[in-house]
């Protein structure tokens, strides 16, 4: 805010800034009793794309998103997202969980000197299970039955068959 105060009015500019001195006013009283509008009515004049006000042609294309949503996007129902969140926390919780407890069990079998493990060891356990909880979303995400009347099996390895095809298949059509 004060540079664009002081590119409006050269008399606020200081030339003589002086590092050493910390408690330095950038404005000078004089200066600032030169100015013929209060300091505090002073605001930027910068009109960035899309923080102007609307015009006409910004309503008309939000318009016209609104009338083609029809291509055959479905809102996910509720009881359906809530399967999928679960699905997902528990497919990346479980991995990281076990992560954590490796890490533990090894820097307490460490201190106790009972084995002092080579550093790969922990290194390829939290790489295994760090990797497997990121996997973990993707996995809870295809693993969901997206009928909200079907509940699943426990793993979800149909679900995952039927929902890897149909992904790739809308992705085959989106190429065309």
């Amino acid at each position: 805010m004060k540079t664009l105060i002081s590119a409006s009015n050269p008399l606020l500019s200081v030339s003589h800034i002086n590092p050493w001195k910390p408690n330095i006013h950038v404005f000078h009283p004089k200066t600032i009793e030169k100015l013929s509008h209060p300091l505090s009515t002073l605001k930027p004049h910068a009109n960035a794309k899309g923080f102007s006000g609307r015009t006409g042609d910004d309503v008309a294309i939000k318009q016209s998103k609104k009338n083609n949503d029809g291509d055959g996007d479905d809102e996910i129902p509720q009881e359906v997202y809530n399967k999928m969140i679960l699905r997902i926390c528990v497919s990346v919780g479980v991995p990281m969980a076990l992560g954590l407890a490796f890490l533990h069990i090894f820097g307490v079998l460490r201190e106790l000197q009972i084995w002092d493990a080579p550093k790969w060891v922990p290194f390829l356990t939290s790489l295994t299970t760090f990797g497997a909880s990121t996997l973990g979303i993707a996995y809870g995400a295809l693993s969901t039955s997206l009928d909200r009347d079907v509940e699943g099996s426990f793993l979800g390895l149909e679900e995952v068959q039927k929902n890897w095809v149909e992904t790739w298949k809308e992705e085959d059509e989106s190429k065309r």
